[in-house]
C-alpha cells in the first residue's frame, strides 16, 4: 500500500528543489568509480539555473564526499528532504558517465532528459527504451569533433587519461626498467615501446613513455600525425605506401587490403624488437580492427607486454580478453576497459567540466526542461533521441569550394623587366674590406696591426660560434658571452690604477663600472633562463 504522502515520480525532486533538477546518480557498472558531476562544477550548474541533486555516495569512489557536494550547494537525495535515491532518477535531467541500463531508463521520468556516454551503435535496446519513454537523450560520445566543441569532447578527455594510464599499467607488469640504467652491477638499455595509433590516447601514451625514459616508436595511418609524434621525442614509423588514413571527425578510416598487408608486415617486424606495444586503433561504430595477431605475440620476447585500449570494442590484439590479463608465450596482454576509472578523481573532474561546458552551450533550462537548439551543430550532433524518436545522423554540409584565384595580368612594360643579380653589391663590400685592411697594413703602427688582427679573428670566431647554436639557446648563450666579456674588468682596473688622473684613468673607471654590470647581470640572466628548463622550478 502506498504511503499517504507519497508523491508521483518526478514531483518529489522538483517540489523539494523548487526548480528544474539535475540528478547525479551513483554509477552501477562493475568497476566504474567515476561520477558525472563533481563538487567544483556545482556552482556553475546552479548559476545556469539547475538545482543539483546527488545520490548519497555517488562520488565516494572518486574521492568526493557528500559533505563536499553540500558545501558546493548541491542537495543530497536522502531523508528528510527526499524519500530515497529514486528521486535522482526522477529529476528533469540526469547526468551520468556510463550508458544507463534498460532498468535505469525505466526509473526515469517520462519526458525528462539524459546526458551521458551512450554509444548508440552498441546499445540499441537502451536507445529504444529512451525513445519509448520520450526521454531526450544527449550522447557525449557523439559531440562533434570540431574546434568549437573541444572543451566538451569527453572522448578526448578520457582518451588522454587512458593513454597515460596504459603506460603506467604496462610498467607494473614489465619486469624491467623503462629508462636506461648504468649501475655498478651493469648497464640496462631503455625499454622499447611501440604505440599504434597517434590520436589523443596514443600521444598521451607516447608522452608518458618518453617521460619514463623509454625509447618510443609510433605508427598511424594518418601521415599528418608524424609531426606531433616527433615533437614528443618518438620515432614515427612510415610505410612506403601512397594512401592516407584521414577519416571524418579526426578518426582513421578503413584502409585498403594492400595497405593492411604492408602494415601487418611492419608490426610483425617491430614485434621482434619492442618490449611493450600499446594499441589504440578504433573505427567509430565498428569492431576494433585486429592489428596484433597470435603469431606477432609469439614473436615478442617473454616478459613483454601488450596494452589493448580497444578491448571494450573487441580489441586490437587477437588474444585480448576484456577486463582480464591474458598471458600467451610469456607475453602479458592487458585488456582493461576501465583505465580512465583507475584515475577516477581526475577523470571525474575532466568529465564534469566537459558536461558543464556542454550545458553552458545549450543555455539555461526553459520551462524546467533541457533547451535543445537543433540549429546548433554541437547540440544536433550529440542529440540521439528527440520527441520520442531516434534521430538520424546530422547531414554534413559540403565543404566550401575555395574561391578561384584571380588571373594575373602582366603589363607589357613590366613583363620585360628582370630582377638584376645583387652579386655586384657583395663584390663592392669585399673590395672595401680589402682596402681597409691594406691601409691598416701600410700606415698603422705594428702594435695596432697586431691588435686589429686579433680583433678581426675574434669577431669571425664569435660569429661562427653564436650562429651555430640552436635559436632556443641564444638568450642563455648571449648572457654567458656577456659575462665572459668581463675581461674588460682587467683592462679597466689597470687603466684606473694610473698614478695621475687623466683621460685614460677616467675611461678605465667607466669601463670598470659598465663591465661589472655586464658580469653580474649576465650570470643572473643565465641562471634565470636555465631554471626555466629544470623540472620542479
Amino acid at each position: 500500500m502506498d504511503e499517504p504522502n507519497a508523491a508521483p515520480p518526478g514531483d518529489d525532486a522538483t517540489a523539494s528543489a523548487g526548480g528544474p533538477v539535475l540528478g547525479v546518480p551513483k554509477e552501477t557498472h562493475p568497476g566504474e568509480r567515476r561520477v558525472g558531476v563533481t563538487p567544483d562544477v556545482v556552482p556553475a550548474l546552479r548559476k545556469l539555473g539547475w538545482e543539483v541533486l546527488v545520490e548519497p555516495g555517488a562520488g565516494a569512489e572518486a574521492g568526493f564526499t557528500d559533505a563536499e557536494y553540500e558545501e558546493a550547494g548541491a542537495l543530497l537525495a536522502r531523508p528528510p528532504t527526499y524519500r530515497d535515491a529514486a528521486s535522482v532518477w526522477a529529476a528533469d535531467l540526469v547526468v551520468k558517465v556510463r550508458p544507463p541500463t534498460v532498468s535505469e531508463v525505466g526509473r526515469m521520468r517520462e519526458g525528462a532528459a539524459l546526458v551521458s556516454l551512450l554509444f548508440p551503435e552498441r546499445n540499441e535496446e537502451v536507445v529504444d527504451a529512451l525513445a519509448a519513454r520520450g526521454i531526450e537523450a544527449v550522447a557525449l560520445d557523439k559531440v562533434p569533433r570540431i574546434t568549437r566543441a573541444q572543451s566538451m569532447d569527453v572522448l578526448s578527455s578520457m582518451a588522454n587519461i587512458a593513454g597515460y594510464r596504459a603506460v603506467l599499467e604496462a610498467s607494473q607488469v614489465y619486469q624491467g626498467f623503462f629508462g636506461a640504467q648504468v649501475t655498478a652491477a651493469g648497464t640496462e638499455p631503455p625499454a622499447k615501446i611501440l604505440v599504434i595509433g597517434a590520436g589523443v590516447a596514443g600521444l598521451a601514451a607516447i608522452a608518458a613513455g618518453r617521460a619514463l625514459g623509454a625509447e618510443v616508436r609510433a605508427f598511424d595511418v594518418r601521415p599528418a600525425t608524424k609531426e606531433q609524434v616527433e615533437s614528443l621525442g618518438a620515432k614515427f614509423l612510415m610505410l612506403d605506401f601512397d594512401e592516407s588514413g584521414e577519416g571524418e571527425g579526426g578518426y582513421a578510416k578503413v584502409m585498403s587490403q594492400e595497405f593492411i598487408d604492408a602494415e601487418m608486415a611492419l608490426f610483425r617486424q617491430q614485434a621482434k624488437q619492442v618490449d611493450v606495444i600499446v594499441t589504440t586503433a578504433l573505427v567509430p561504430g565498428a569492431k576494433a580492427p585486429t592489428l596484433i595477431t597470435r603469431d606477432m605475440v609469439e614473436l615478442m620476447k617473454p616478459g613483454s607486454v601488450v596494452v589493448d585500449l580497444a578491448a571494450e570494442q573487441g580489441g586490437n590484439c587477437e588474444l585480448c580478453e576484456p577486463d582480464r590479463v591474458a598471458v600467451h608465450a610469456g607475453v602479458s596482454i592487458l585488456g582493461y576497459t576501465d583505465l580512465p576509472s583507475r584515475m577516477a578523481t581526475t577523470a571525474s573532474r575532466f568529465f564534469a567540466m566537459n558536461v558543464r561546458n556542454l550545458l553552458k552551450e545549450m543555455g539555461a533550462p526553459e520551462a524546467g526542461a533541457l533547451p535543445l537548439d537543433l540549429d546548433n551543430d554541437i547540440v544536433r550532433g550529440a542529440l540521439q533521441v528527440h520527441d520520442g524518436a531516434r534521430l538520424p545522423p546530422p547531414e554534413r554540409a559540403p565543404a566550401p569550394k575555395p574561391p578561384p584565384e584571380p588571373r594575373k595580368t602582366i603589363e607589357p612594360a613590366k613583363a620585360q623587366e628582370r630582377p638584376q643579380p645583387k652579386t655586384w653589391r657583395t663584390m663592392v663590400g669585399a673590395l672595401l674590406v680589402l682596402a681597409v685592411f691594406a691601409l691598416v697594413g701600410l700606415f698603422a703602427p705594428a702594435a695596432f696591426v697586431q691588435h686589429f688582427t686579433v680583433f678581426v679573428l675574434a669577431c669571425f670566431v664569435g660569429w661562427q660560434v653564436v650562429w651555430s647554436v640552436s635559436a632556443a639557446l641564444h638568450t642563455p648563450l648571449m648572457s654567458v658571452t656577456n659575462a665572459i666579456s668581463g675581461i674588460i674588468l682587467v683592462g679597466g682596473m689597470l687603466q684606473s690604477a694610473q698614478p695621475t688622473l687623466g683621460l685614460a684613468t677616467i675611461l678605465g673607471a667607466v669601463a670598470l663600472f659598465f663591465a661589472s654590470i655586464n658580469v653580474f647581470g649576465g650570470f643572473l640572466v643565465t641562471q634565470r633562463m636555465l631554471r626555466m628548463f629544470r623540472k620542479g622550478e
